[in-house]
C-alpha cells in the first residue's frame, strides 16, 4: 500500500494521485506540485489515503509544498497574461492565414510554457507560428491540437436538457458512448436529438445505460417466439423501466401484455434469457 492524495487542475479535470511527501495537506487545500508538464497549482480532492502500487503509475511524483497566498497571486497574474496571449495569437493565426481554431491558452504555474489549445479539421503545418510566438513570449510554445468534446469541456455551456454540460462541470474523463445505448432505452434515433453541443453522442447516455442492460437480461428480444397460455405469440413491444412485454398472438390477432415477473412466475421465460 502507498499513500496519495489527489489532486485536480481543471474544475471537472482528471484527477492524479501525488505523494503527499509527508506534508500536512487537507482536503480542499492547494498544492504545488511537478508535473510533467512542469510545475502546477493544483487543488486536493481526495485527502490522504492508501490505495494499492498496482493502482498508480510508479513513480509517483511528489508534492512540493502547500501553495500560499502568494502563489495563488501567482495563479491569476497567469491567467490575465493567458488572456492577452489568446489575443496575440488570434491575430497571428490571421497574419499566417492558418484554418484552425483557437480555442484557450493556459501558462504552466512557473511559467515555463504557454500551451495552446485549438481545433482543426485536419493537420496544420504551424511550424513558423510556433516560431513568431516563441519570439513574442520568450518562453516554450505548445501547440495541442483537440478534439470537439474537449473543446465542448473547455468552453462550456447549456445542453438540450437546459442545465450546464456535463462535461465542463462534473465529468473528469469522457467515458464511450455508443448508438446501442440510445436503442436499449428506446430513444429516437434522430442524431439531433441524442447529440449534445460537440456534435458526438450526448455523455448522459451512459449514465442509466447499466440499469437498462440488467433489466434487459430477463427480458426476451423483440422478435422473440413466446408460448403463452392464450397461444405462441411473437413479442412486439418491450418497455425496459416498467418491465413490461407486449406479445401478439398468432391466431387471434390479438396484443397481451405481460410483465418479466408474470412470465417468469408461468415459467414462461427463464430469470436470465428466453428459452
Amino acid at each position: 500500500m502507498i499513500e496519495v492524495i489527489g489532486v485536480r487542475f481543471k474544475k471537472a479535470g482528471k484527477i492524479y494521485y501525488f505523494d503527499p511527501n509527508g506534508e500536512s495537506i487537507n482536503l480542499h487545500d492547494y498544492v504545488i506540485v511537478e508535473t510533467v508538464r512542469g510545475v502546477e497549482f493544483g487543488k486536493v480532492v481526495i485527502a490522504k489515503k492508501k490505495v494499492d502500487e498496482e493502482d498508480v503509475v510508479l513513480p509517483l511524483k511528489r508534492v512540493i509544498r502547500v501553495a500560499d497566498d502568494n502563489d495563488k497571486v501567482t495563479v491569476v497574474e497567469n491567467q490575465k497574461n493567458a488572456d492577452e496571449a489568446l489575443m496575440i495569437c488570434s491575430k497571428k493565426i490571421e497574419e499566417h492565414a492558418l484554418d484552425m481554431n483557437l480555442i484557450d491558452v493556459e501558462y504552466t504555474f512557473d511559467r515555463n510554457k504557454i500551451i495552446f489549445y485549438f481545433t482543426a479539421d485536419g493537420r496544420i503545418d504551424f511550424r513558423n507560428l510556433v516560431k513568431d510566438l516563441a519570439s513574442q513570449f520568450k518562453t516554450r510554445i505548445e501547440l495541442r491540437q483537440i478534439g470537439v468534446r474537449d473543446e465542448a469541456k473547455m468552453l462550456g455551456g447549456i445542453g438540450p436538457c437546459g442545465r450546464m454540460l456535463c462535461c465542463s462541470t462534473f465529468l473528469g474523463d469522457f467515458e464511450p458512448v455508443s448508438i446501442k445505448m440510445a436503442k436499449d432505452q428506446n430513444l429516437s434515433l434522430n442524431p439531433a436529438k441524442i447529440s449534445g453541443l460537440c456534435g458526438r453522442l450526448m455523455c448522459c447516455l451512459k449514465y442509466e445505460n447499466d440499469q437498462y442492460e440488467e433489466a434487459k437480461r430477463d427480458m426476451p428480444d423483440l422478435g422473440d417466439k413466446i408460448h403463452t397460455p392464450y397461444g405462441s405469440g411473437e413479442v412486439i413491444g418491450l418497455n425496459i423501466l416498467e418491465k413490461l412485454i407486449q406479445i401478439e398472438i398468432n391466431d387471434k390477432e390479438r396484443v397481451i401484455e405481460y410483465t418479466v415477473d408474470e412470465l417468469i412466475e408461468a415459467g414462461i421465460i427463464s430469470t436470465q434469457a428466453t428459452e
